[in-house]
Order: C-alpha cells, then sequence, then structure tokens
C-alpha cells in the first residue's frame, strides 16, 4: 500500500505544468524570482533565489541552483546539478557566518554581490559550478564538473577545476560569421531560411556559408 501512495504521490508531485511561458515539471522553489522570455522547461529540483532573466527557449536540468543575480541568453542548455552562485560569504571581515542565529542575521548585508551573466547558445553541462562576477560568452561550452571562476570567451570549451580553456570550436572567421549572423534573435520564419546551416560541419571550413 506505501508503494501505491508513494506512486501517487510521486504522479502528482511530478506532473506537466505548463504556464504562459514556462514548462514546470515536479517540485522548485523561487520560481517568483525567474523572468521568462518564452518555451523555457524547468525539472524538478530547482532552486531560485535573487535576481534571475532567463531567455527563450533555455532549458534547465534537474536539480539546478541559481542564486543572486544571474541573466541567462536564449537558446542555452544546463545540465543536472549545476549551480550558479552569483553572491559569496564576506571573507575580509570577522566572520563568514551570515545566518539568522548571529546578531539576527545582521551581517547577511555583508554578503557579496556579484554577477553572472550567460550568452547566448551556451552548453553547460552535468554537475557545473559557476561562481563570482563571471561572464559566458555565446557558443561556449563547459565540461562536466567544471568549476568557473573567471570569464569565458565566445565559442570556447573550457573543462576542468578550476576550468581552463581545452579550445576554440570554430576559428575565428566562422566565429565572427556567428556572431555577426545572432541567429538566436530570429523569428521561426527566418530561422527555416537559414535552416540549411544548422546542418553544416564547420570543421576546416573557411566559411559558413561555403
Amino acid at each position: 500500500m506505501n508503494t501505491l501512495i508513494k506512486k501517487i504521490l510521486y504522479y502528482f508531485l511530478n506532473a506537466i505544468e505548463k504556464k504562459d511561458k514556462v514548462t514546470l515539471s515536479g517540485f522548485s522553489r523561487g520560481i517568483q524570482n525567474v523572468t521568462f522570455e518564452g518555451k523555457n522547461a524547468v525539472p524538478d529540483g530547482c532552486n531560485f533565489s535573487g535576481k534571475i532573466k532567463i531567455g527563450y527557449a533555455t532549458t534547465l536540468g534537474y536539480r539546478n541552483l541559481l542564486g543572486g543575480t544571474i541573466s541567462i541568453g536564449k537558446y542555452c542548455q544546463l545540465g543536472v546539478d549545476v549551480a550558479l552562485h552569483a553572491t559569496n560569504h564576506p571573507i575580509s571581515y570577522m566572520t563568514t557566518y551570515i545566518n539568522k542565529n548571529l546578531f539576527e542575521g545582521e551581517l547577511k548585508s555583508l554578503k557579496q554581490e556579484n554577477v553572472i551573466a550567460i550568452g547566448h547558445d551556451v552548453w553547460i553541462g552535468h554537475g557545473v559550478i559557476i561562481v563570482g562576477n563571471v561572464t559566458v560568452g555565446n557558443g561556449a561550452i563547459i565540461a562536466a564538473g567544471s568549476v568557473v571562476t573567471k570569464d569565458i570567451p565566445p565559442y570556447t570549451i573550457v573543462a576542468g577545476v578550476p576550468a581552463k580553456e581545452v579550445r576554440k570550436r570554430f576559428s575565428d572567421a566562422i566565429i565572427q560569421e556567428i556572431e555577426a549572423l545572432q541567429w538566436w534573435d530570429k523569428s521561426e520564419a527566418e530561422l527555416e531560411q537559414i535552416k540549411p546551416l544548422f546542418f553544416k560541419d564547420f570543421t576546416n571550413r573557411p566559411s559558413i556559408y561555403e
């Protein structure tokens, strides 16, 4: 009987709820802190605090944690257990402890407030942690398990703890053409017109148009 009850509860707790701009499945906290641009998906176990903007068609992974002032561009994909921490504990004061158990939580005012800005078409792998004042460029890829503490240039693959550049995805010429195209800002009708570009392998190509 207990198993049946658990199954019923699991079914209802994970039921898909479609709102105006976002599809929710499962239970997440702090949705009121997020501005969604549309066609977004938020699975179970996500937690949001601060001021967060999530771009058009960007999808999150299970148990994502986003805290602080964060903006994520369009068409991004976040893996499972990704954490973005734009705030941090104070380290140059008497204590790093900012919980309400000490001085009624007054020390929370000393918390470091940073900004995390993620570009468009960014892929963030399983278990990635991004901390502090960090800007991630368009088209970047962050490998699973990486810890990011510094800016990532556009179309760069990074990996490791701390994350370091592995290589660029494309040549500088290709990158310039994609940046100029700004496909993420185009309508669905406009995207249909350039659809063949998305099926090209740009390896060793001098241009996205060749």
